[in-house]
């Protein structure tokens, strides 16, 4: 007898059983191919998902840095200079 069930599908439209799986097959279409041969991509796409908490702390703390970094460069004018480096005067060229 039929019946109903529920799918989900990537966005290439391949049909998956469950979401966890779509979501690794978009993933691994982002990844594209690593490595020779068979492609990496679905098992690093699967860890990514897995360890998807700390992923995202840690892109946390780098945008903080960014922020962080960017506002003490603002703070000595916008220079590329760090504080441990001395800036040479400019001299004419010979």
């Amino acid at each position: 007898m039929a019946h109903t069930g529920t799918g989900f599908f990537d966005r290439k439209g391949h049909f998956f059983k469950t979401a966890r799986d779509a979501t690794v097959s978009d993933l691994a279409a982002l990844l594209g191919q690593i490595g020779e041969g068979e492609s990496l991509a679905p098992g690093i796409a699967y860890m990514l998902l897995e360890r998807r908490a700390e992923i995202e702390r840690l892109f946390a703390e780098h945008d903080g840095m960014v922020e962080e970094e960017a506002a003490m460069k603002a703070a000595r004018g916008g220079g590329e200079t760090l504080d441990n480096v001395a800036k040479l005067p400019s001299r004419p060229a010979v």
